[in-house]
């Protein structure tokens, strides 16, 4: 992760270059509004009106063709962050966001004097940034995030956003035992969750001419996933069309496959509800 200019806000001076700028440094980023709010990017979700729940627009999940909810958003992607959907976004934008994770790393979010305390006296030195009321305490490798794991102390790594609020100072150290000790809990909290959809009945001609073309595919899909490093919401899904387009009407997708698909994307982040709604979503757009 290297480290451009800090981006801050100027009414004088378009967020959009020093964005491209974080994101060619491969960091994932998105727009924030005022009090720190992600922008939707679709004109369905503006101002986050679904929330991936029923409105007015569409009933059931978000059906967006690009991801549109907090830091699934975040982006490296050029042509995304310069497109039209974006652009209202960066005109309006508060602040910049991103990704810890999908820039490989973890920010422990100590919120106040007593926070930075207690991290002086227990974990290794690391990167800092000053935020508000406290520091940002930025360690190189990715976990899980979680709120308030003590008195004003966050994580900020896997399905999180923070604001980017400059490179800081200091070397930045290995993610160290004592920060993910902080977010362990029962030894089953981080298994996937098992796979309940079902494969879709075979009706089609089997394109299969043998069972290594359809293992190819599925590893090939989990690979996908497994290499994304931003748009993991619409890497999810595309990956989805793509293995039930080619392999959904035959019969030959089974619910063993569509398990391993799912894992793959829990480990990226998805949860088991983003993973069904993904499938589901996919399925529809086939008429599957």
């Amino acid at each position: 992760m290297t480290h451009p200019t800090p981006v801050r806000r100027d009414s004088r001076r378009p967020l959009l270059p020093q964005v491209l700028g974080l994101a060619a440094a491969g960091i994932p980023v998105l727009p924030l509004r005022a009090g720190k709010l992600p922008f939707g990017n679709c004109p369905d979700c503006a101002e986050n009106r679904c929330g991936g729940r029923p409105n007015m627009k569409h009933a059931g999940p978000c059906q967006c063709p690009q991801p549109c909810h907090g830091w699934a958003a975040a982006t490296t992607d050029p042509a995304v962050l310069s497109s039209s959907a974006w652009a209202r976004s960066w005109e309006e934008a508060a602040a910049v966001a991103y990704h810890p994770a999908g820039a490989g790393v973890t920010v422990v979010d100590l919120d106040n004097a007593i926070a930075i305390a207690w991290a002086r006296a227990t974990l290794p030195p690391t990167r800092t940034v000053a935020t508000t009321r406290g520091e940002h305490w930025i360690y190189q490798g990715t976990m899980q995030s979680a709120n308030g794991v003590r008195p004003g102390v966050d994580i900020k790594s896997s399905m999180s956003y923070t604001r980017w609020l400059g490179h800081g100072a200091g070397t930045m150290a290995p993610l160290p035992a004592p920060v993910r000790a902080l977010v362990v809990k029962a030894p089953t909290a981080s298994r996937p969750v098992r796979c309940t959809v079902t494969a879709p009945a075979g009706r089609g001609q089997c394109p299969h001419r043998s069972p290594a073309f359809l293992e190819r595919g599925i590893a090939m899909a989990e690979q996908r996933i497994t290499d994304a490093r931003s748009a993991i919401h619409a890497t999810v899904y595309r990956t989805f069309l793509a293995v039930l387009s080619a392999h959904g009407r035959c019969g030959c997708l089974t619910e063993a496959h569509i398990a391993r698909l799912f894992t793959a994307a829990q480990a990226k982040g998805e949860s088991a509800r983003h993973c069904a709604d993904a499938w589901s979503n996919a399925a529809t757009a086939l008429g599957m």
